[in-house]
């Protein structure tokens, strides 16, 4: 249990407030110390550290990205079979490769591509197809001269839409590859998928993040 009785589920829901997101990682900390061999907790806590390793202040994200990649990998020793340790790695490591610089890059590179790829072997349906749209990420960021490649990119980003056709993440993946392939009109079209979606309930605070960059990008497009 959390402060004011609340659990480590309810904290998260509220991630958005930062202040409970941590509350929900320190609780999954604390229990993971506890209780090493609980699998919901390691990949719970990699999940929130992702969050914390994307909003938090910038001083705080690198440890708290490295820690999720701990807590991921302790999920995936527990539980091999099961698609969470690997996803949260993936985008643990992702985050760290997107957000410090070409040799977190580099170092991460085979790593985050062979996690999405265990996923996707496990359950390509997994949290609506999130290592398809992950893998189709990977494309993009990586230079062509270390595999990335654009094609390959819009594939995957669109079998990703297969599990759910609204998802603001993956049509704003879509809009950054199609605007840097000169694309800009379906760009637009995409864009405009992310400001009209409806908010998913469960992940509703990452909805409408995408939903700000999204009108952010269409102002700078016209």
């Amino acid at each position: 249990m959390g402060l004011h009785g609340q659990t480590a589920d309810e904290l998260y829901a509220d991630r958005a407030n930062l202040a409970s997101a941590r509350r929900a990682a320190d609780t999954w900390s604390a229990e993971l110390k506890e209780q090493p061999s609980s699998f919901d907790t390691a990949w719970k806590l990699a999940r929130a550290t992702y969050w914390l390793g994307n909003h938090a202040p910038e001083s705080e994200r690198r440890s708290f990205l490295e820690t999720g990649i701990d807590a991921a990998r302790k999920a995936v020793a527990l539980k091999p079979d099961r698609p969470e340790g690997h996803f949260w790695i993936a985008a643990n490591m992702g985050a760290l490769a997107e957000s410090f610089g070409l040799r977190q890059g580099i170092k991460y590179r085979k790593p985050i591509r062979e996690e999405l790829e265990k996923t996707l072997a496990i359950d390509p349906a997994f949290m609506q197809g999130s290592a398809d749209r992950a893998i189709g990420r990977w494309y993009y960021k990586v230079p062509g001269m270390f595999g990335g490649d654009d094609k390959q990119a819009e594939v995957h980003l669109r079998a990703s839409l297969k599990y759910n056709e609204q998802s603001t993440i993956t049509h704003f993946f879509l809009a950054e590859l199609l605007i840097d392939s000169g694309r800009k009109a379906e760009a637009r079209t995409e864009l405009q998928k992310v400001i009209d979606a409806p908010l998913d309930p469960e992940w509703t605070p990452e909805d409408q993040d995408y939903k700000a960059k999204a009108k952010a990008l269409l102002a700078k497009l016209k």
